[in-house]
């Protein structure tokens, strides 16, 4: 949402009844009385109840006037047009009403700018009396593999090949997200190949790099976007799997560069490019969520970088992978959540309780 949502009525506009019953006044709950109509939803009884009366009612209808309390129909004997209690537990005022403007009164804001367009948020919006929502920015990603050894997926490949799949598992992580994506493809190890890249995603409004950033001889990911005019804000990171995230400015566009193993693509784009996506969309909230959970294995004690391990959770305990190299992808099909291991953490033996972010992508 771009901008509050307030609300045009009060809902319900009227006193509604919640329960198919008989509508009475509560000065009269004893009853017995005569049925004079009916109220249905959308079509209420136009007159006034009075003493030793009573108005046949159906969910969602509105109250007559006279009235302030619902008996459900198991609790009545009929007889006609007479009726009475078969119960002796005397009726409680305004039971089973639903009161006018117990969901929300007019003027309420009952959507605040920032929050996530739901199936909820559009049902609320609508009863409160919108048409159409205003709602935030749809950024785009202009997203370049970089890399000698990588070919498209499903390609044939030489044994020093491997297929790019960072370009499409990012992708496919940014689908639910209020965005565009553009994949300029793969460029090679060299100069005139990343600038060219960098040429083309101009006018993006996230430039993603994926590869090329670390500090080896054929890492030119880095230098090019400086040769481009490229402004850097910080290069490596310490966070485990992910130390040679960089991120800056070129041009109008933010450089997010991501490292090109799997698993510190995965990490790195779900801490870093996920947050920033959403924030350019108008997230009022665009972080990840931390919960807690016992742990099924030992953890040895947090290094010099935060590390996030890949985990599954289930049945409410976490099993982190046995192997946790950033180069491996199998564990990625199926991890669900990211253990959070602090910079020094103390160790963690089995059934501790430790922090980690669910993977909902």
């Amino acid at each position: 949402m771009a901008e509050d949502i307030i609300a045009k009525r009060n809902q319900p506009s009227l006193h509604l009844s919640a329960m198919d019953g008989y509508a009475v006044s509560f000065a009269d709950a004893a009853g017995p009385w005569s049925v004079i109509g009916e109220s249905a939803a959308g079509r209420g009884f136009d007159g006034s109840v009075r003493t030793g009366e009573a108005v046949r009612i159906f969910t969602g209808a509105p109250l007559p006037q006279g009235t302030d309390v619902v008996i459900i129909q198991e609790d009545i004997n009929r007889i006609g047009d007479e009726i009475s209690l078969n119960t002796s537990a005397p009726p409680q005022p305004w039971h089973h009403v639903r009161m006018a403007a117990s969901d929300f009164a007019e003027g309420d804001r009952i959507i605040p700018e920032g929050t996530w367009v739901s199936a909820g948020t559009i049902g609320a919006a609508a009863m409160a009396g919108h048409a159409a929502l205003q709602v935030g920015g749809i950024p785009h990603i202009a997203i370049i593999s970089s890399g000698d050894e990588l070919v498209p997926p499903g390609l044939p490949l030489t044994s020093e090949q491997i297929p790019a799949s960072n370009g499409v598992m990012i992708a496919a992580m940014l689908a639910n997200l209020p965005c565009t994506v553009t994949d300029l493809g793969i460029a090679s190890d060299d100069m005139a190949s990343l600038s060219a890249r960098f040429e083309q995603a101009k006018g993006a409004d996230i430039i993603l790099t994926i590869g090329g950033a670390s500090v080896g001889d054929h890492d030119l990911v880095h230098r090019a976007a400086i040769a481009a005019g490229a402004q850097m804000d910080f290069w490596r990171i310490a966070v485990k799997p992910g130390k040679p995230l960089m991120a800056g400015k070129l041009g109008n566009s933010l450089l997010l560069g991501l490292p090109g193993n799997p698993g510190s693509a995965f990490v790195t784009a779900f801490l870093f490019l996920l947050p920033l996506v959403r924030h350019l969309a108008g997230s009022g909230n665009p972080w990840p969520v931390s919960l807690s959970a016992p742990c099924t294995l030992p953890l040895a004690a947090g290094g010099t970088r935060a590390e996030y391990l890949r985990a599954i959770i289930q049945d409410g305990v976490l099993t982190p992978f046995n192997m946790q190299d950033s180069g491996v992808t199998r564990p990625l099909a199926s991890a669900n959540a990211l253990i959070i291991r602090a910079v020094d953490a103390a160790p963690v033996t089995a059934g501790d309780h430790v922090n980690y972010i669910p993977v909902d992508v």
